[in-house]
């Protein structure tokens, strides 16, 4: 199982709603109780060339996924529906 969620995490992500590149999948949601994936995380896109940090992150339900092929992940979302905000750091 860990081998498979490696694998996962290489993976590129793409709505076919919109044809949009989302991004690659950085992290999956587990619920521990059944040991099932939940969501995939996607970061969100850089803003202003990468210098002020991200934007919200895409939490993408496991039900939303349409295929996992060999490089992709194909999902039908509504990208402004499965955003998930980005923890906020201190200046310090």
């Amino acid at each position: 199982m860990l081998n498979r969620l490696q694998e996962l995490r290489c993976k590129e992500v793409i709505n076919i709603s919109d044809g949009a590149r989302l991004g690659c999948v950085n992290d999956v949601v587990l619920d521990v109780v059944t040991g099932r994936v939940v969501s995939l995380v996607v970061p969100g896109p850089c803003r202003k060339f990468g210098l002020f940090g991200r934007e919200e992150d895409y939490l993408i339900p496991w039900n939303c996924i349409k295929r996992i092929g060999d490089d992709i992940v194909l999902v039908d979302i509504i990208a402004d529906q499965v955003l998930s905000p980005r923890p906020k750091k201190g200046f310090f």
